[in-house]
């Protein structure tokens, strides 16, 4: 297998209909070794097309090319409320990328 498994998470805004299952929403990334590519992501969205959207949007990002790109991709494409939350769980995946790929 050459791929890798990272999480990140963020609070959800009050009024979501994912706040009434969690408190905050995580996002989980499936990476290429090398390159740093997502090859699958999901998220704890409350609807299908919510998760699939958001899968949609970030697979085949190269978190090598730094987060502020998909994070501007999020902002254009994703007009939901847990927009920040989203773009905060991915700040804090990247975080967790940049930490596996020190080493």
């Amino acid at each position: 297998m050459n791929t890798y498994f990272i999480a990140g998470h963020a609070k959800l805004p009050q009024g979501m209909a994912a706040r009434n299952l969690y408190d905050s929403i995580t996002i989980t990334l499936e990476l290429d070794y090398k390159y740093g590519v997502i090859v699958e992501a999901s998220c704890t969205l409350a609807t299908e097309h919510g998760r699939e959207f958001i899968r949609q949007l970030l697979r085949g990002y190269c978190l090598q090319d730094g987060i502020e790109l998909l994070i501007d991709r999020v902002q254009m494409q994703y007009r939901g409320k847990a927009g920040q939350a989203i773009q905060a769980g991915l700040k804090d995946v990247y975080a967790q990328f940049a930490l596996v790929s020190d080493k």
